[in-house]
Parts: structure tokens; C-alpha cells; sequence
């Protein structure tokens, strides 16, 4: 059996959706507060927990959809999946966030990426964390304009899921405005139609130096090189926003 492409891009759109429907909410509240001030940061702080208990948990439902449905199209039998937690202590890790986008004069905007990034960890570690109690095998499935680290990852192919991609009990290496996220399968089944591990590893190869992290410079070198004019624009209207809120 294989996951066509249409069935794993709207999954992948179905998660994007969640997280950034968090992120926009956030940085349109953020827009109308003073962040100097100690109430106003609490009421950020309010709302960001109100948004990322309740967008964490839409995420972790929808994984745990998907990730049922991939046993069952593999012909295996597990308990249902499990969903994740934002984290144990949620008030903090919050907190924790937005306190420190707020010491970094952050935009709203990424500000919002920072609370959609909680989201999307949590429908990651539900299927990270079921993987690993089913031992499934797992891949990071690039979706999008993928980031040079991203593609390094997914040049690794399948590998048998592992806490050792955990940290702190939570997947390890999500990144704001990122829509890639991991596939699973059971003793080769089913496969994905929008996943070509000998691709990324080419790609991997092909890139100058000698370490993984030569590599991934030198990928993100020419990724920059191919869109310098977009990302220069958005650092630009970035440095602008911020000089408005200073002034």
C-alpha cells in the first residue's frame, strides 16, 4: 500500500493550518499591547496559553488520526494512538517563550511563529512518542521550501524510531515556519509516494565540505544565493515593523 502524495500533503496542510492559525491569532493580539508593560505581558502570556493548550491538542488529535490510519493500512494492531501534551508544566513553558521573545524585541509576527511552533511539537511528539512505543520506523518528510537541516534529515532515510530523537522529552529539532514533519511505517509498509530518501541524500552529498555542518552551511548558502531578494525584503520589512514599535 502507498500514501499518495494528495493524502500526505493534506495531512501536512491540515497541521500547517493548526499551527498557524495559533501563530496569526497571537501576533494580531500582540499587535495591540504594550509589551513594556507588566500587565500586558501577563495578558500575553494568558492568551498564548489559552491558544497553544487548545491548538497543541487539535494537533495531537489529528496525528493521532493519521497515525492509526497508517497501522491499519499496514495491516498492524496497536493500541489507538496516544496524544502528546504541550508540556507537563504548560504555564511555564509558555511563559518561558513569550518572556523571552519579548527580551528580543521580537516582531508580532514572530512572536506568533514561536507559539505555532509549540503546536506543531506536540502533533510531532504524539507521533514520535507512538512510534517509538510501537516500533515503527520513522523518516522526516521535507514539504515546502524545506530548510538545508531539513533535508540533511531527510537524507537519513528510514530509521527505527528512537528516544534519542528526543530532548527533554520533546522533539528535537522543530523550528518555526516549517511544515516537514515525520512519516512512519511498519516492516516497509505502507510506502510514501512524496518521499525520495536517494534524492536528499544526493543532495546531502553533493554539497561542499566534510562535516554534516559544512554541509548544511553550504546547502543553506545556496538556498540563500537562489531567494537573497525575498529574504533580504522580508528582513526589511522585519527591521522596519521594529523601528515603528521603538519609536
Amino acid at each position: 500500500m502507498t500514501v499518495g502524495s494528495k493524502v500526505w500533503e493534506q495531512y501536512v496542510k491540515t497541521l500547517a493550518a493548526i499551527d498557524n492559525t495559533a501563530a496569526k491569532k497571537f501576533a494580531a493580539f500582540v499587535r495591540g499591547l504594550d509589551l513594556g508593560k507588566a500587565d500586558s505581558r501577563k495578558k500575553a502570556i494568558d492568551y498564548a496559553v489559552a491558544l497553544a493548550t487548545k491548538y497543541s491538542e487539535t494537533a495531537a488529535a489529528a496525528a493521532c488520526e493519521m497515525y492509526d490510519a497508517i497501522v491499519a493500512a499496514a495491516g498492524m494492531y496497536f493500541p489507538a494512538a496516544e496524544p502528546a501534551v504541550l508540556a507537563e508544566n504548560i504555564y511555564g513553558e509558555v511563559a518561558k517563550t513569550v518572556n523571552g521573545m519579548i527580551k528580543q524585541n521580537a516582531s508580532p509576527d514572530s512572536m506568533g511563529s514561536a507559539i505555532g511552533r509549540l503546536v506543531k511539537r506536540t502533533g510531532v511528539d504524539t507521533t514520535m512518542k507512538n512510534a517509538i512505543r510501537d516500533g515503527a520506523e520513522w523518516a522526516w518528510i521535507p514539504s515546502g521550501d524545506s530548510c538545508a537541516f531539513c533535508i540533511m534529515l531527510a537524507s537519513n532515510g528510514w530509521q527505527r524510531a528512537s528516544a534519542e530523537a528526543l530532548k527533554g522529552g520533546h522533539a528535537e529539532h522543530i523550528h518555526s515556519n516549517c511544515d516537514c514533519t515525520y512519516a512512519i511505517r511498519f516492516n516497509g509498509k505502507p510506502s510514501y509516494a512524496s518521499y525520495n530518501p536517494d534524492k536528499y541524500l544526493d543532495m546531502y552529498e553533493e554539497a561542499d565540505g566534510r562535516t554534516w555542518k559544512d554541509k548544511v552551511n553550504s546547502m543553506r548558502r545556496e538556498q540563500y544565493a537562489e531567494n537573497s531578494e525575498e529574504i533580504n525584503e522580508q528582513k526589511r520589512a522585519a527591521y522596519a515593523e521594529r523601528k515603528e514599535r521603538e519609536e
